[in-house]
């Protein structure tokens, strides 16, 4: 855990907000950790702030970028569609009310919707951020069976024949992109084993 106080300690006053936000930090902890939560959860944001630590100098605005971390799975209901625009809007206010200067807390709001994958991301800090996001395609066999299982567990209200439908179509649709990451950091540690592991759970 001391990688999530350490990001946290840097991150708030670093974008500008007053005092020490601890009270969010620790609502922000809890939401990561409310039990419907298999894959989307504390181990998930401690891997997200351990592969930016590595890459924060790739950022045009690190602390920003940090912060959307914090913020883009805040809020997460399995059965709703509209997690990443809540959590981002929990963002921005979130921000405001610590005194954030408002440009930067827009920006933070849009890093966050970045996180709906619906689209290839734009500019420098949207591609960094979604590369961490999806840094888990890339993992390890062993890691990346596990997000599975987990991710699996999430939606295990979903019948079997139709979340594996579902699931193989989300999948090859990361697998079908010229790339499937947008820098050359995380393009060169993962794709080649991102794609490996997207081609032997959707063949």
């Amino acid at each position: 855990m001391e990688i999530l106080r350490a990001s946290w300690q840097r991150a708030w006053p670093g974008i500008g907000a007053t005092g020490g936000g601890g009270a969010l930090f620790e609502r922000l902890k809890a939401a990561y950790a409310e039990p419907q939560r298999h894959y989307h959860t504390l181990q998930h944001l401690q891997e997200c702030l351990s592969a930016f630590d590595a890459a924060r100098h790739l950022a045009a605005h690190p602390h920003e970028v940090e912060m959307a971390l914090w913020f883009h799975d805040a809020i997460y209901e399995v059965k709703r569609h509209d997690n990443e625009e809540r959590s981002a809007d929990w963002a921005r206010e979130a921000l405001l009310a610590g005194g954030v200067d408002p440009d930067a807390a827009a920006r933070v709001h849009a890093l966050v919707m970045a996180t709906r994958h619906t689209a290839v991301p734009v500019g420098r800090d949207e591609r960094l951020l979604v590369d961490i996001d999806l840094s888990i395609l890339g993992a390890e066999r062993a890691r990346f069976d596990e997000y599975e299982r987990q991710i699996r567990k999430e939606y295990a209200y979903v019948p079997g024949f139709l979340f594996r439908r579902k699931r193989r179509e989300i999948l090859k649709g990361f697998l079908d992109r010229p790339a499937i990451y947008s820098t050359p950091h995380f393009h060169d540690a993962l794709e080649r084993r991102a794609r490996a592991n997207l081609a032997r759970v959707t063949a």
